[in-house]
């Protein structure tokens, strides 16, 4: 390895994600920055393997070498001895491959394994915290030896990272760390001037994207929300989750999984882009669409105000006469949805691939140059 000023270069990296969900776009996003700086990236794939489209993508970063393991995914994980097997499997594995540096997506894996090299966990979401901003109270017994191995993996952890200063916060209350996690902001390559454009694009429409099975996207709210609106409301992604989980819509206009071209396609159209979440470490999906221009309606919660307050309109999670009628003088005033999406396109500039692979590489330099301090 050598170090300079703006990278490590030399450096190998395994880090682990998961093809169900935002994780394996940070992850390719990242390797690709990474591999711009000379560090090469291992990927650990969790769970089921990437679809056909997706190795597509993972071919395009530079350098970048796939391992499909397998391994179970903590939050899918039947008991916790498949969580600490997995984690003692890719210790083994960042053996294997002469990792230099391993950072886990999936922080509950770096309970007790033993890496020999330093570990960065990032975390993305967890149960505890998604427990509770959807459901509140009492733990169930499936989520509580959960968090108990998510707590013992970010102890565990050399050092770690959350994308915003609000999941910071609730990581560590919820976990009663001796210390706020470090935040490195979420980036996403900018999308390209032109995307095929999709059949049928109504001239104006309201648009949500993500794992709309996920209880935490709150889609209910949104499809009653669309009840009351004049409006198409369209929304893509997945309504069946991989445990079992089914919602259904009935007002607004389900589009099913898209890839990345269909995404970019629909956002290109530059509609209302809305999101409910109750529940949103960072949003990769908001990003996207502020980088299409499109102007967003978002729910009032701590890590919206905290990336977009000044870009956005803001509306209670769980009110949709609230979103409908946000949605609505939006669509009544082009003016305003111009100036909204401009303000959306700017903020988005502070949310870029460079600048977070810039953030970790002075994590991982911190780590690897005793004395170095991260930025």
């Amino acid at each position: 390895m050598t170090f300079g000023a703006q990278g490590i270069r030399g450096t190998r990296l395994l880090m682990t994600a998961d093809a169900a969900g935002g994780v394996w776009t940070y992850a390719l996003d990242l390797a690709g920055g990474l591999a711009m700086q000379g560090v090469s990236t291992v990927l650990a794939v969790l769970g089921r393997g990437p679809t056909p489209d997706q190795m597509v993508q993972a071919s395009a970063i530079p350098g970048l070498e796939l391992r499909l393991t397998g391994l179970p995914l903590d939050w899918l994980a039947e008991e916790p001895q498949a969580v600490t097997e997995a984690g003692a499997a890719l210790a083994a594995l960042a053996r294997d491959v002469r990792a230099d540096v391993v950072q886990l997506n999936s922080p509950a894996h770096a309970a007790g394994a033993g890496f020999a090299v330093p570990v960065v966990a990032v975390s993305h979401s967890c149960v505890a915290t998604w427990w509770d901003a959807v459901r509140g109270g009492i733990l169930p017994a499936d989520f509580a030896w959960r968090t108990e191995l998510v707590r013992s993996g970010f102890l565990g952890a050399t050092e770690l990272v959350v994308p915003s200063r609000a999941f910071a916060e609730a990581t560590a209350n919820r976990y009663t760390l001796p210390r706020l996690p470090r935040v490195v902001y979420n980036g996403r390559m900018a999308p390209p001037a032109s995307a095929s454009p999709p059949d049928g694009v109504p001239p104006l429409f309201a648009f949500t994207a993500g794992r709309l099975w996920d209880a935490g996207k709150n889609l209910e709210t949104l499809d009653r929300a669309a009840a009351r609106l004049d409006l198409p409301v369209l929304a893509a992604g997945p309504m069946a989750g991989p445990d079992g989980t089914l919602v259904q819509a009935r007002h607004l206009r389900a589009l099913g999984r898209l890839n990345e071209p269909g995404l970019l396609g629909w956002l290109g159209h530059a509609p209302i882009y809305v999101s409910l979440a109750l529940y949103e470490p960072f949003g990769l999906a908001v990003l996207e669409a502020a980088q299409g221009g499109c102007a967003l309606v978002l729910s009032d919660v701590p890590s919206f105000r905290e990336l977009w307050d000044g870009a956005a309109i803001f509306v209670p999670a769980r009110d949709d006469a609230a979103a409908a009628d946000a949605i609505a003088r939006l669509a009544a005033d082009a003016g305003e949805r111009a100036r909204l999406g401009a303000a959306a396109r700017e903020r988005a500039g502070r949310y870029t691939v460079e600048a977070m692979a810039e953030a970790m590489l002075a994590v991982y330099r911190s780590l690897l140059l005793p004395g170095t301090v991260a930025a």
